[in-house]
């Protein structure tokens, strides 16, 4: 285990300690609302999912600009479990993750393998909207799982320590104004050592960034050291700029399994930008009232995001699939270029993605396949990564073209003139 793992499992401990015992000094906690969770306020003391993930509240190892991810530490003994009790949120996508002290996968739960309680309706796996009726329980166990009873393995089999992550996920939320769908996160009961605890969600997330003392300066250490570590060995500083590529590994990042990715690096020059071009899958969309089981759509979710090149690697900008713009004949043309350069274009089949600080010269952008139908499965980056092949060659018309261009050459002659060939 390395020493990052073993600061990190010292700090989860510390923390949970602290938390789950209520010696923190901290307001009072309540239930998450369905409104946008505030920033930079801790938890009260013995409440759940203390640590919320996205574009605003730490932002970390490259998430999405369109999703949110709330980060519940553990350790389950022998005998222990982790009880959830839940409603389905009105949104694109959720998941359940468990992650081990390697920060990689070790179980997921899909929201259309998340069996119903009775009487209620799973909206993910019929083409009816959730109700308020629709309910689910889950179970995080330390080891072997069911999931057809709603089971997730907690701990890796040979794992040194019981400590473990449970994420969950929810993308695209019907109304953007709320973070979890419209619903409360799940209710949290806690069986260790023979007693339960039951932990409503939090008011407000602990964002270690915002919060002094000694815990938070030491997640916050962690947090930037080990994502970093990961980071840079998924896209080294080698890997061909301007070229889509498979990355090394997500390992280390808390990768969702639903989720696949190939990525470029870019470097900020004055008057020149990134034209990125490929035909854009089709999707659900659940803004403007589809169901995420609609029959049909190349896949559930896709998007293209710029992070820097630099640890934490937070996300600056994205265009998710419903944002983008495309031509008649199904392509997009994503332009990323600082605001100097180009913050719009006349061409209305151009979507710009904002460089953000130019004193950060290196970025990473990543397009993302989240579920991809069988029909498409050949042309996904899933398809890819699992054949161990070039993406150029797998993807054909889907595959992300990029290239760099003088800004001047793209106001004039177009995005055609970026392309040598």
């Amino acid at each position: 285990m390395s020493s990052s793992a073993r600061s990190w499992i010292r700090v989860v401990i510390a923390f949970l300690a602290v938390v789950v015992s209520g010696t923190m000094s901290l307001p009072t906690y309540g239930e998450a609302t369905a409104a946008p969770v505030p920033q930079g306020t801790a938890p009260g003391p013995a409440c759940a999912w203390q640590l919320m993930s996205n574009s605003t509240d730490l932002n970390v190892a490259f998430p999405d600009v369109n999703a949110t991810y709330w980060i519940l530490p553990y350790a389950l003994g022998g005998g222990d479990s982790i009880q959830l009790s839940g409603r389905y949120p009105q949104a694109r996508y959720f998941s359940l993750n468990t992650y081990g002290t390697d920060f990689n996968t070790v179980d997921t739960l899909r929201d259309s393998q998340i069996q119903p309680d009775p009487g209620s309706n799973n909206p993910y796996s019929t083409t009816a909207g959730a109700g308020s009726g629709d309910t689910w329980h889950a179970t995080v166990v330390p080891g072997a799982a069911d999931h057809s009873r709603n089971q997730m393995r907690g701990v890796r089999a040979g794992q040194s320590t019981p400590i473990g992550f449970l994420i969950i996920r929810v993308y695209v939320p019907d109304d953007p104004r709320s973070l979890s769908g419209g619903v409360q996160l799940p209710t949290v009961t806690v069986k260790l050592g023979g007693s339960s605890t039951v932990l409503r969600p939090c008011a407000t997330p602990f964002n270690p960034r915002d919060y002094s003392g000694p815990v938070s300066a030491a997640l916050t250490a962690v947090f930037d050291r080990v994502i970093g570590q990961a980071a840079s060995g998924s896209f080294p500083s080698n890997a061909p700029e301007a070229k889509f590529i498979n990355p090394a590994s997500t390992s280390g990042l808390f990768p969702n399994g639903d989720n696949k990715y190939i990525g470029a690096g870019m470097t900020y020059r004055k008057g020149r930008v990134l034209v990125i071009r490929g035909k854009a899958p089709t999707f659900p969309n659940t803004r403007v009232g589809q169901s995420p089981t609609t029959p049909g759509p190349a896949m559930r979710y896709w998007s293209m995001c710029q992070n820097d090149k630099v640890t934490p690697y937070p996300v600056v900008a994205c265009a998710a699939d419903f944002q983008t713009r495309l031509d008649s004949s199904g392509y997009y043309t994503y332009v990323v270029a600082a605001t100097a350069d180009m913050s719009r274009s006349p061409d209305p089949t151009i979507t710009i993605i904002n460089w953000g600080d130019t004193s950060i010269p290196t970025k990473v952008v990543f397009i993302r396949n989240m579920l991809p139908s069988n029909d498409f499965y050949p042309y996904s980056v899933q398809a890819s990564q699992a054949r161990h092949t070039d993406p150029a060659v797998t993807m054909g018309e889907y595959y992300p073209r990029a290239a760099y261009c003088d800004v001047t050459v793209l106001r004039t002659r177009g995005w055609r003139a970026c392309y040598p060939n």
